[in-house]
């Protein structure tokens, strides 16, 4: 979703919500929402994963908080299938997402190794630093290599 819908879609909904519960209610909701999404969650073996963002409500500074979450099943045959199945889940939080790309995962737990590389023909390259980062907070035993390489 662009910037500009996303922006037209949060205000609608803070002017409805408005008349419902006061704003700043509204605001610690999302925002203790946004905290409780887990960092990762991904399956054992190979699969692809979507590195996504996900936004909380707007604060009267100006800011969005938002923070990155990494995502990757077994079952998905596409990269939009995981990106669909959180985004639609997040939505129904009342928090939004970004697609910021894929790749593929390997988890091998009982090495504790984790390799990411690859990329989504869909939503191009996630940064693997980045995924690689993220995964360490869950993962901080694990040896987690990246490469460009594969598909």
């Amino acid at each position: 979703m662009s910037a500009i819908c996303r922006l037209g879609v949060r205000h609608t909904l803070q002017k409805v919500l408005a008349g419902y519960v006061g704003c700043r209610t509204f605001a610690r909701m999302v925002d203790a929402k946004l905290d409780a999404v887990p960092v990762v969650d991904i399956d054992e073996g190979i699969f692809k994963y979507v590195l996504i963002k996900v936004y909380g409500k707007e604060k009267s500074d100006g800011s969005e908080p938002s923070k990155m979450i990494v995502r990757g099943f077994n079952r998905a045959q596409w990269h939009s299938d995981i990106y669909d199945e959180v985004s639609s889940a997040l939505l129904g939080l009342g928090l939004e997402t970004e697609c910021l790309g894929g790749g593929r995962i390997e988890n091998r737990p009982d090495l504790k190794q984790i390799k990411v590389y690859g990329y989504s023909q869909g939503y191009g390259k996630a940064d693997h630093m980045e995924s690689r980062r993220l995964l360490l907070t869950k993962y901080p035993d694990h040896n987690i290599t990246c490469s460009d390489e594969g598909y």
